[in-house]
């Protein structure tokens, strides 16, 4: 099978191949999947950086949609050929930008969810999910910071559902669609603050920094009444001098575990056109290169997909 892994640590560019291995078998409770479409995160490139370091060779590719094409001994509730969707494993020689992929958690694709949307899902959700959380929002005032981004785009939806009144920082791109869901924007930049304030009449409760790193923080700390009512999911180093809350930084915190158990719920909703991941753009396995130079610059403005099936096969 056609599989895109590194076998050292550095550049994406420089150290991911596309090649030829032998599909990875299923191992007791995991299923095996053609995928269809492979989605790319930030997670990706970071993996490609040395982020967990192991054994290597290494796959990427950590959210897939695709048909079940193998069951591992004990699974029960799916068949070959059924539509499914999922986060992979990114500890294996192989993984999800493949011809194939093994699954630990997968869901049903429900119907009218085509597989570059289902693709979308997995990361975002789950940690769009997990930092509200974490942030304990249930109503109240929230400032989504990076609402652009398919974390925030996503968790502005969610942040709304749960009855907040939400503020969010985007640009041009998604800045009107934010609004038709009843979010109040603003722009990036300098008065960022001030602006905030200004249209919440005085401090917000809590603030979600899902943008990357751009030196924010000290204006999101000024749009609340105390540093840990901020939760960033990117900028670490930051957050260390400021006192703003890690996503990633209290293993003991039980709001903190993994939210995969929500992606079937968003599939339907997401099916039946109540919730979105904004997919900027797909492409073939083998123009790979292309996808990871777009994803890179910052400027993706949406989920990248790559499409791995056959496009009769995509279709639905």
């Amino acid at each position: 099978m056609r599989t895109l892994r590194f076998h050292e640590y550095g550049a994406p560019a420089d150290v991911l191949r596309l090649e030829d291995a032998e599909p990875p078998a299923p191992e007791p409770g995991q299923i095996r999947v053609a995928v269809q479409t492979c989605g790319l995160t930030p997670a990706d490139w970071a993996l490609c950086g040395g982020l967990f370091p192991g054994d290597l060779p290494r796959g990427i590719g950590l959210e897939v949609a695709g048909v079940v094409d193998a069951l591992g001994a004990g699974v029960t509730g799916t068949e070959p050929g059924d539509p499914v969707f999922g986060p992979v494993p990114f500890t294996g020689p192989t993984a999800g930008a493949s011809d194939y992929a093994l699954l630990d958690i997968w869901f049903p694709r429900p119907p009218g969810l085509d597989p570059v949307r289902a693709a979308a899902l997995p990361m975002a959700v789950e940690t769009a999910c997990r930092g509200l959380d974490m942030l304990g929002v249930h109503g109240g005032t929230v400032l989504v910071h990076g609402a652009g981004t398919t974390v925030g785009y996503a968790a502005v939806q969610m942040a709304l559902e749960r009855g907040a009144r939400v503020f969010a920082t985007a640009g041009d791109t998604y800045g009107p669609a934010l609004r038709a869901m009843g979010a109040e924007v603003t722009g990036y930049g300098d008065g960022l603050a001030d602006r905030v304030r200004d249209l919440a009449g005085g401090p917000v409760d809590l603030v979600l920094d899902t943008a990357p790193p751009s030196n924010a923080l000290p204006a999101l700390i000024r749009t609340v009444e105390a540093p840990d009512h901020v939760l960033t999911l990117s900028d670490f180093a930051a957050a260390a001098e400021t006192g703003v809350r890690l996503a990633f930084g209290d293993a003991d915190d039980a709001k903190a575990a993994l939210r995969t158990d929500v992606l079937g719920e968003y599939a339907d909703r997401a099916a039946a056109g109540h919730f979105s991941i904004p997919v900027a753009a797909t492409f073939p396995l083998a123009d790979w290169a292309t996808a990871a130079k777009l994803s890179l610059s910052g400027h993706a403005h949406g989920k990248l997909v790559l499409q791995v099936g056959r496009t009769e096969t995509v279709a639905q």
